[in-house]
C-alpha cells in the first residue's frame, strides 16, 4: 500500500509541476456552429449535468461531465449518476445498470434510441462494453413516451455517440493503466469528424486493454446441533484480463429540400480471459499443503463481438417531418470454460479428479423497421407510427469430461440448446404542446408480442422430455403523460405518468426441465405460459437552475407492478429434488427519492471550485413467495449515492478533483438460499494539466480504497428450515470477501 501511495503522489506532483452539448440535426447546425476539436480536448472549464427542454422528465449528461476522471467505459460514466446501482457486479466491474436499484432486466438499455441484444437471460445489456471515448452523452430517461418502447419499468439509459456534428476536426487519445500486479495495459483512441463530398461524417477508433487481478476469501461453516462450526475455507485468486476494439462512424447526407439521410454503425470486440485458481482448507488460517483439501483452476475463454448498423431518412411531407429507420444489431458470445477439481486426501494423495470443459456458443440478432410522421399544429403536434422489431436468439451448450489428468477434452455432446424467436408490432400516437409557461405530453402505444421457442437438454432420466416448444402471444396497451410547469426562469416541476412492460427472462421461459438449479438441492424449469410484468409509474420532480451552470433537483419515484415474476416451488420433484419454477407470484411495489446536485460554488467566491452530489433512497416491498411474509425487491441496493468535486486552476491552466461513492447493501431471498451484499466505497481522484490549446494530460486513480464486496450466503436444506432457522437441518453460513486494488491511469489528448 506504501508502494502505490508513493507513485500516486509522484505521478501527480509530475502532472502539477507541468503547469508550476446536445445532438443536433443538420438543419440546426452550420460548419461555424460546431465545436472545435481544441475545444472538445481542452475544456479548461468545469461541466455540470445539462438542462434538457421538454415535458418527458429526462437527466443528461455529456461526456465532458465524466472526461476529468477517464472513465474507460459507459459504466464507468454512470456510477456517477443517481440511482445508478451494479449489485452483482465484480469490484472494480460496473457493467449491469440497475436504475433505481431493480434488477437489471428492469432497466431499457438504447444506442442512439434503439434497443441492443446482449448475452444475459433477463434481456439485459453490459455497458461496460462500450467505450467511453465513443459517447457524445447520456441520457437516463425516468419515464416512459409512446415513441419508445415501453419495456422500461425502471427507466431507460439512452447512449447517444457521436455523431457528425459534434465537433469539427481530429483528435488521439493514448495512454496506460497501471494494476495491483504491476500489469500494464495501453490505451489507444482516435476520433475524427468532417466535410467528405456532400455530407459529413465522423469516425472513432478505440483499443483499450482491460485487466482486474482481485482475490476472493471464502469462509464456510455447517450447522450441528444448533451451533455452526467451521468446514473449510477457501482462497481464491481472480484475474480477468482482455483487450477492447472497438469502432464506430457516421455519415450525414443532406438531400435537399429539408431532406437528409443518415447511416450510422458501431462494433465493439471483446477478447477476454478469465482465470481463477481456488484452494480449499479445512484450517481456518493455514496454507500449509497438509491442510489442501482440494484445488479447482478455472479458465474461460471469452469472445464477444456485437455490432449495429442503421439508416435513417429524414423528409419533409405532408406539412410535417417523415423519418424512416432501418436497423440491425447482432451479439455473438463464444466461450471456452474448463474446471478440472483436484480433491487429496490427504495432500498429495490424489482421492477424486473431475474435469470438464464446456463450450458456449450464443448468437442473438434483431431487425427493426421504424416509421414515424410528425406534424405541427399551432400550439402542439402529433407524431405518429409504428415499430417493428424482429429478435432471434440461439444458444448452444456442449460438454466434455475427463477422469484424469492430461486426458484430451475430445469426446463434446450436446448438453442443451435453446432458441427464441419473438415478433414485435407497435403502433403509437402522441401529442405535445407548449403553452406559456406548460409543456405537456400524451401518448398512447400498444405493443403486440409473438414469441416461438424451443428447448433441448440431455437427461438420464427417460420420463424426463429432452425436447419441448412452446409459443406465446400477448398485446399491451401503454398509456403515458408528461405535465412540464415552469415556476420562473429558473425553477420549474414536473409530473409524469406511464405504464410500462417487462418481459420474461429467456431461461424464464424455456419449456426443458435442468437438473441445476440457481440453488443447491432444488431443480428448475422454465414456465413457457409466464405473463410480463407490467407496472403503472409516476415520478414528480422539482429543478432548479444555479446561476450558469449549476443545476439541483428532486425527484420522487413510485412503481406498481403487476403480475410479479420470481422463481418459486412447484410442488413437484424432479430426479428426487424439490422443482422450482419461475411463476407469476402477484404484484409489487417500488418507490424512492432521488437529489441531483452539480453546481460552482460561485455563492462563496470560488467559481473555479464546481462540485457534485447525488443521493437516492430506495425502498419496494413484495410478498415474498417463500416465506409469505413482505421483503425488498430481491438485489435492491438501499440507497445509493455519489459526492465529489473539481478545482481548477486558471493560472496554472491545471485541475484536480476526486469523487467517492457508496451502494448501500441488498438481500437476495429464493428457496433454499438467502445472501446479503455489501460493497464499500470507492474513491477516486485526477490531475490534469492543459498545454496550449492543443493538448492535455491527465493522471487518475481509481478504487484508491481497495472496494471490498462482501456476501453472507445461508443456505437452508428444506424450506421448513427456512422458515423456521432454529430447525436442525444441516443449514450451512458461507462469508464470501471479493478484494480489488487501485488503478493508475496516465493519459495525454491531442487535437489537430
Amino acid at each position: 500500500m506504501k508502494n502505490r501511495k508513493s507513485l500516486l503522489l509522484s505521478v501527480a506532483s509530475a502532472v502539477l509541476a507541468l503547469g508550476a452539448a446536445g445532438k443536433a440535426s443538420a438543419q440546426d447546425n452550420t460548419a461555424d456552429d460546431l465545436a472545435t476539436s481544441e475545444e472538445v480536448v481542452v475544456t479548461g472549464e468545469i461541466r455540470y449535468r445539462n438542462r434538457v427542454d421538454g415535458a418527458v422528465p429526462v437527466l443528461e449528461y455529456g461526456l465532458d461531465y465524466f472526461q476529468r476522471f477517464e472513465p474507460l467505459t459507459v459504466g464507468d460514466m454512470l456510477k456517477r449518476t443517481p440511482s445508478a446501482a451494479f449489485v452483482g457486479s465484480d469490484v472494480g466491474e460496473y457493467d449491469r445498470l440497475q436504475l433505481r436499484g431493480l434488477g437489471a432486466g428492469y432497466t431499457q438499455v438504447l444506442i442512439n434510441g434503439e434497443s441492443v441484444p446482449g448475452s444475459e437471460d433477463d434481456r439485459s445489456f453490459f455497458v461496460d462494453r462500450i467505450p467511453a471515448e465513443l459517447i457524445e452523452r447520456v441520457e437516463i430517461l425516468r419515464s416512459a413516451s409512446a415513441n419508445r418502447s415501453g419495456d422500461a419499468v425502471a427507466g431507460a439509459l439512452n447512449i447517444v455517440t457521436r455523431d457528425a456534428y459534434s465537433f469539427n476536426g481530429a483528435f488521439v487519445r493514448a495512454g496506460a493503466l497501471q494494476f495491483t500486479d504491476d500489469e500494464i495495459e495501453p490505451v489507444f483512441g482516435a476520433v475524427a469528424s468532417g466535410q467528405l463530398g456532400p455530407g459529413r461524417i465522423i469516425a472513432g477508433l478505440n483499443i483499450q486493454g482491460r485487466h482486474n487481478p482481485k482475490t476472493k476469501v471464502s469462509q464456510r461453516f455447517e450447522e450441528d446441533g444448533g451451533v455452526f462450526e467451521f468446514d473449510n475455507r477457501e482462497d481464491q485468486s481472480d484475474v480477468r484480463d482482455g483487450t477492447d476494439y472497438s469502432f464506430n462512424a457516421a455519415y450525414l447526407l443532406p438531400l435537399g429540400n429539408g431532406a437528409e439521410l443518415e447511416l450510422s454503425g458501431f462494433y465493439v470486440r471483446t477478447d477476454r480471459t478469465e482465470e481463477e485458481l481456488s484452494r480449499t482448507y479445512e484450517d481456518e488460517a493455514s496454507i500449509a499443503d497438509a491442510d489442501l483439501v482440494e484445488l479447482v483452476p478455472q479458465l474461460e475463454d471469452i469472445l464477444q463481438e456485437n455490432y449495429s448498423l442503421g439508416a435513417e431518412l429524414t423528409l419533409p411531407m405532408f406539412g410535417g417531418e417523415t423519418q424512416v429507420e432501418l436497423g440491425f444489431a447482432r451479439f455473438q458470445d463464444d466461450i471456452v470454460g474448463t474446471e478440472e477439481t483436484t480433491e487429496y486426501d490427504p495432500f498429495p494423495t490424489v482421492d477424486a479428479f473431475e474435469g470438464t470443459r464446456e463450450i458456449i456458443d450464443l448468437v442473438d440478432e434483431e431487425a427493426s423497421f421504424e416509421l414515424q410522421h410528425e406534424r405541427d399544429f399551432g400550439d402542439f403536434s402529433v407524431e405518429f407510427g409504428v415499430d417493428y422489431r424482429r429478435k432471434e436468439r440461439e444458444s448452444l451448450i456442449t460438454e466434455a469430461e475427463i477422469g484424469a489428468p492430461g486426458d484430451p477434452y475430445d469426446t463434446f455432446e450436446l448438453s442443451s440448446e435453446f432458441s427464441l424467436y419473438e415478433q414485435r408490432i407497435d403502433p403509437y400516437v402522441m401529442f405535445s404542446g407548449q403553452t406559456n409557461a406548460f409543456q405537456w405530453e400524451a401518448g398512447l402505444r400498444y405493443e403486440t408480442t409473438e414469441v416461438e421457442i424451443e428447448g433441448f437438454a440431455d437427461y438420464d432420466d427417460d420420463d424426463i422430455d429432452d425436447f419441448g416448444t412452446a409459443e406465446s402471444d400477448y398485446a399491451f396497451l401503454l398509456p403515458s403523460a408528461h405535465l412540464r410547469f415552469d415556476l420562473t426562469d429558473n425553477d420549474r416541476i414536473n409530473f409524469s405518468v406511464a405504464r410500462t412492460v417487462r418481459r420474461p427472462n429467456f431461461d424464464s421461459l424455456s419449456p426443458v426441465a435442468e437438473d441445476e438449479a440457481p440453488t443447491e438441492d432444488y431443480s428448475f424449469i422454465g414456465n413457457p405460459e409466464l405473463e410480463p410484468e407490467s407496472a403503472w409509474g409516476l415520478d414528480a420532480g422539482y429543478e432548479r437552475r444555479l446561476g450558469q451552470g449549476g443545476i439541483a433537483g428532486i425527484n420522487l419515484f413510485y412503481r406498481d407492478i403487476q403480475d410479479l415474476i420470481e422463481i418459486a416451488n412447484t410442488g413437484l420433484t424432479y430426479e428426487g429434488l424439490p422443482l422450482l419454477s419461475p411463476q407469476n407470484v402477484g404484484d409489487g411495489t417500488v418507490w424512492g427519492v432521488e437529489f441531483d446536485f452539480s453546481a460552482p460554488l460561485t455563492l462563496f467566491g470560488l467559481e473555479n471550485t464546481g462540485v457534485f452530489v447525488n443521493y437516492s433512497w430506495l425502498d419496494s416491498e413484495v410478498t415474498d413467495p417463500v416465506t409469505g411474509g413482505d421483503r425488498r425487491f430481491n438485489d435492491q441496493a438501499e440507497s445509493v449515492y455519489n459526492i465529489g468535486f473539481i478545482q481548477d486552476l486558471p493560472a496554472l491552466n491545471t485541475s484536480f478533483g476526486a469523487s467517492y461513492r457508496q451502494q448501500g447493501d441488498a438481500f437476495v431471498r429464493i428457496q433454499g438460499e438467502e445472501v446479503t451484499t455489501t460493497y464499500s466505497g470507492d474513491l477516486e481522484i485526477f490531475v490534469e494539466h492543459r498545454l496550449g490549446d492543443n493538448f492535455t494530460i491527465r493522471f487518475t486513480g481509481s478504487n484508491l480504497l481497495d472496494a471490498e464486496k462482501e456476501e453472507v450466503y445461508n443456505t437452508y436444506e428444506t424450506l421448513a428450515s427456512q422458515l423456521n432457522p432454529a430447525i436442525e437441518s444441516g443449514e450451512e453460513l458461507e462469508f464470501e470477501r471479493e478484494e480489488s486494488g487501485p488503478v493508475f491511469q496516465l493519459v495525454g489528448r491531442y487535437a489537430f
